[in-house]
């Protein structure tokens, strides 16, 4: 294989953060709008300067960027894998390909307060929750499959 056939992926981790509501039979998933209008999961992309650094602290980092630093939160553990392609709104607008691991994770205690980078959130229920109307492409398969493996 020549090094044209390979691709190149940035990588990134995605927590599928639950809340666990004692006094009703269903659990929510949060899901965000970023500033572009697409509904995202909280988390994102490994910095450069961060090969070495444990994944906790690398989620940790993306949760107070995008959630403050007022929640309290357990990750449990990786449940899905996920590829997702996206235009990047930069100079030339290219073409990215996102490898990212999808974290089961809860909320425990806490305000969330969104960063400038989302405009919107939401708690959905998974038992109606219907996810083709909010993620496309490799997002939208990666909810999916959280949604089948909570499932089982």
């Amino acid at each position: 294989m020549n090094i044209e056939q390979k691709d190149t992926y940035f990588v990134a981790v995605k927590i599928f953060l639950m809340n666990f509501v004692e006094t009703q039979d269903f659990a929510s998933l949060l899901i965000l709008k970023d500033n572009f209008g697409d509904w995202d999961l909280p988390g994102g992309r490994i910095k450069k300067d961060e090969f070495d650094v444990p994944f906790e602290q690398i989620i940790k980092r993306k949760m107070i960027e995008e959630l403050g630093d007022k929640i309290k939160y357990t990750i449990i553990k990786p449940a899905v894998f996920m590829r997702y392609e996206r235009i990047e709104a930069t100079p030339g607008n290219p073409l990215v390909r996102i490898f990212a691991i999808g974290y089961s994770g809860t909320l425990d205690s806490g305000e969330i307060i969104l960063s400038s980078r989302h405009t919107e959130m939401k708690w959905v229920n998974l038992k109606i929750f219907k996810p083709e109307e909010y993620f496309k492409g490799g997002w939208l398969k990666g909810v999916k499959e959280y949604i089948d493996f909570v499932k089982q």
